[in-house]
């Protein structure tokens, strides 16, 4: 495994059976220069290059301490998740951690509009979230707000699902969120976050979306669906609204069956209140 490129004194692109990799440790890379070889034992991270990583670029600008944040964060949600996150994760959660860091050194406070679901959603990420922003404080004096643990939670849940994609992550989280407030909206209400109807809506929402992209569906009996719809009309009534909002504005076809079953929760939201 010899160096291809130095990117800093803790990382460098490798070149192993005419594969370009990147290396990650504690001064691996010192004292180092092209075709040196590297010893195997101070590596913490590898992860294949693609065309599109940006590492290479990414990586000079990241300071050690934020490298060192970033790998105490990764190790101890693979402790908490039990689970080996996707190695691409150290450049993705360094860089916005790095960023994030400077923001608040200067000042700049950013909210997390989708804090509620992703507390939901990702409840176990979400916790480590917790632990990383507490541990940062530790490490090096700055305390970020909640909104933060929401962020690192979904770079964490893009990471720990084969074929994670933080982007998809992104957009079925902001369309619960859209959902959500179509419900408030249409019945001029507020919505209590943390009552287990609340939870349960939000949980269905998204396995919702992950049918709809799926394009598989479950069934509800029709006399059931004829019954729902009758019971309770404001409660289905908002749930079409709802379907034709997420065909118009984002291409996904709810089944009438599907529409009975988001009825059901909106009804149960609306009459226990939370």
């Amino acid at each position: 495994m010899k160096i291809k490129k130095i990117l800093n004194n803790n990382a460098a692109i490798v070149v192993e059976d005419n594969q370009e990799k990147i290396v990650i440790g504690s001064g691996i890379a010192f004292n180092k220069g092209k075709n040196d070889l590297i010893n195997r034992n101070k590596i913490d991270k590898l992860f294949v290059m693609k065309n599109d990583d940006h590492a290479e670029q990414l990586l000079p600008q990241i300071s050690v301490e934020h490298m060192a944040l970033t790998q105490e964060i990764i190790q101890h949600a693979e402790d908490s998740l039990q689970v080996k996150l996707n190695p691409h994760i150290f450049i993705a959660l360094a860089d916005h951690l790095s960023f994030a860091i400077e923001r608040y050194e200067n000042g700049i406070f950013i909210k997390n509009k989708l804090l509620s679901e992703i507390r939901i959603l990702y409840k176990k990420e979400f916790d480590i979230g917790i632990w990383a922003i507490n541990y940062i404080e530790d490490k090096i004096g700055i305390r970020m707000p909640i909104d933060e643990a929401a962020f690192i939670a979904l770079h964490l849940h893009t990471a720990s699902v084969p074929s994670g994609n933080l982007q998809v992550s992104l957009r079925q989280t902001s369309i619960i969120n859209e959902i959500i407030h179509i419900i408030q909206d249409y019945f001029s209400i507020h919505l209590e976050e943390g009552g287990l109807s609340y939870e349960r809506l939000i949980t269905h929402l998204r396995d919702t979306l992950y049918r709809t992209d799926e394009t598989t569906e479950r069934t509800m009996d029709e006399e059931m669906l004829i019954m729902v719809r009758k019971k309770f009309p404001a409660s289905y009534n908002c749930a079409e609204t709802i379907a034709e909002h997420l065909s118009q504005q984002h291409g996904l076809l709810l089944s009438t069956e599907e529409i009975g079953y988001i009825t059901i929760h909106i009804e149960r939201l609306r009459s226990r209140k939370g």
